[in-house]
């Protein structure tokens, strides 16, 4: 039997850099500075300057990094936000902390990023802001989103968690909006070797309200004042220490990525069909999306082949039974997406042989009568 295919091969990614992270852990240890040791703002001047912005604070998580941006803006009660129904949970998450509403809209049947047309007829009076969900390591149309923010005078957040290194005609991901969410969860292209998160921003006022909240609080005069009601969410040193090494490398990585993606679009069957990139976009490919019929039947052969798969997402956030008090109307593209949608083995280190598999045990599996799920 061939030698298994994972979905995401960590061990890979993260092996190459054992000895250096081994002598980054060393110095934090010596120095005992674990929390905002001197590898966090090394860190976070490297990772403003790499997504082209003046700001970058190192936060806890994604999510968080969504959340104190809201909270920020001063974006809360009474707020809508305007949020893609085809993300990951955290990004309305972050929307309800903050005491708003998530307003979801339908996504384009190309790419299943945010829809423009879909966006602009969202806006209301109570509209605070867009999240744009750069998804799958793509940006969204940021041209056409500016537009509709700029047009009625909203905030564009950018959600990048999976866009590290991502461009839209030539702009980082990070450096179009008004501030930007990162998630250093271990998997991202950008991943630590734990939870991480950042915001970056062109707005050094707003970067220091965020710190300032994501300490407690604190005010800038003196640590023993308070004068925000603020919480605990601080990037570590030991992260920061990684994070560093690693984005040393994310370009090349994210070539590896580019370059996987490009075997599969020339070997997936007529019958697999993969989600489309924009013509301005210079995706990073965070994960390989395609859409195929009978799923469960496909999800099975993968599985018997030993080759790993995954669902992003399976469940659009507006049919989430947390969420449902903010369902409106039906979504319709990306609802049929949602059963339609796997996402293949994607990593900088997959090799033309494993893609060639993957293709090839897809093309065992024609459409035709469901034969069970295994979801």
């Amino acid at each position: 039997m061939s030698a298994p295919v994972p979905f995401l091969d960590l061990a890979g990614v993260n092996g190459v850099l054992r000895e250096d992270f081994e002598q980054a852990f060393a110095r934090v240890l010596e120095h005992g500075r674990f929390i905002n040791g001197p590898e966090v703002g090394a860190f976070e001047a490297e990772f403003a300057d790499y997504c082209q912005a003046r700001a970058c604070v190192g936060v806890a998580n994604g999510t968080d990094a969504l959340e104190l941006i809201l909270a920020g803006l001063g974006v809360g009660p009474g707020d809508e936000v305007i949020v893609p129904a085809n993300t990951f949970i955290a990004t309305a998450e972050a929307v309800c902390f903050v005491g708003a509403r998530p307003r979801f809209v339908d996504v384009l049947p190309d790419t299943l990023l945010l829809d423009p047309d879909a966006t602009a007829a969202a806006v209301n009076s109570n509209t605070a802001a867009i999240i744009g969900v750069h998804l799958y390591g793509q940006m969204v149309d940021s041209d056409r989103i500016l537009e509709v923010a700029r047009r009625h005078s909203l905030a564009f957040i950018e959600d990048a968690a999976q866009a590290h290194g991502a461009r839209f005609a030539g702009q980082r991901a990070g450096s179009v909006g008004v501030a930007a969410g990162f998630s250093f969860y271990p998997g991202k292209n950008l991943g630590a070797l734990g939870d991480g998160g950042a915001v970056v921003t062109q707005d050094q006022a707003l970067a220091d309200k965020i710190r300032r909240l994501a300490d407690h609080g604190r005010s800038q005069e003196s640590r023993f004042h308070h004068d925000l009601r603020g919480r605990n969410s601080r990037l570590d040193s030991v992260q920061a220490a990684a994070l560093s090494l690693k984005l040393r490398g994310l370009d090349q990585a994210n070539t590896g990525r580019v370059r996987a993606w490009e075997h599969y679009v020339d070997r997936l069957p007529a019958h697999v069909r993969p989600v489309a990139r924009h013509p301005k976009a210079e995706a990073v490919y965070h994960l390989a999306i395609v859409e195929v019929d009978h799923r469960d039947a496909v999800c099975e052969a993968l599985t018997s082949a030993g080759i790993g798969w995954g669902l992003h997402y399976k469940t659009p956030c507006h049919l989430d039974s947390a969420y449902a008090e903010f369902r409106a109307d039906p979504l319709p593209v990306v609802e049929r997406a949602a059963e339609r949608i796997l996402s293949l083995p994607m990593s900088p280190t997959l090799s033309p042989e494993q893609v060639t598999r993957v293709c090839e045990v897809l093309d065992t599996v024609r459409p035709g009568p469901s034969r069970g799920s295994t979801e």
